[in-house]
C-alpha cells in the first residue's frame, strides 16, 4: 500500500484527518506511526475549531520531518503545500472546505446529517497526502 491510500485508509478506519496524513508518512522520517498517530491527534477538524484542515497540519508536520533542519526550506515548503492544497480545493480552512462551522454543535450535527466529514474529508486527506508526496 503506498502513503496516499495508507493516509486514506487509516482516516476510514477512524483516525482523524491529522493523524491519518502525518501518520502515513512518520516512518520515513523516523518517528514510528504509534507516535504519529498520538502527535497528530489534537490537529484534527481543524484543531476543533474548524481552522486549518486537519488534513494540511499533518501534511506540514510531515515536510516539517523532511525539512524541518532548514528554516527558509521548511518555510518554502509550507507556503508551497499550502498554495497547492488550495489551488486544488479551494480553501485550506476546515469549515470553509466543509461549508458549515464545526467549532459549534450545530455545525457538527450538519456536518453528520450532510455525510460532510465520509464524502469530504477523505478526499481533502487523499489530497495533501498528494501534495506531500510529491513536495518530498
Amino acid at each position: 500500500m503506498n502513503r496516499i491510500d495508507d493516509a486514506v485508509q487509516l482516516f476510514e478506519n477512524g483516525y482523524v484527518c491529522s493523524q491519518a496524513v502525518f501518520a502515513a508518512f512518520s516512518t520515513d522520517f523516523g518517528v514510528s506511526k504509534e507516535d504519529a498517530l498520538k502527535i497528530g491527534a489534537c490537529f484534527g477538524s481543524g484543531m476543533r475549531k474548524g481552522e486549518v484542515c486537519g488534513a494540511c497540519t499533518g501534511a506540514l508536520m510531515a515536510l516539517g520531518l523532511k525539512y524541518g533542519d532548514d528554516k527558509a526550506r521548511s518555510d518554502e515548503v509550507c507556503v508551497k503545500f499550502l498554495e497547492e492544497f488550495e489551488e486544488a480545493n479551494g480553501s485550506f480552512i476546515c469549515r470553509d472546505l466543509l461549508e458549515c462551522d464545526i467549532s459549534t454543535e450545530e455545525g457538527v450535527a450538519f456536518a453528520r446529517e450532510h455525510n460532510l466529514f465520509k464524502e469530504i474529508c477523505p478526499k481533502m486527506v487523499e489530497s495533501a497526502a498528494e501534495i506531500v508526496e510529491k513536495l518530498i
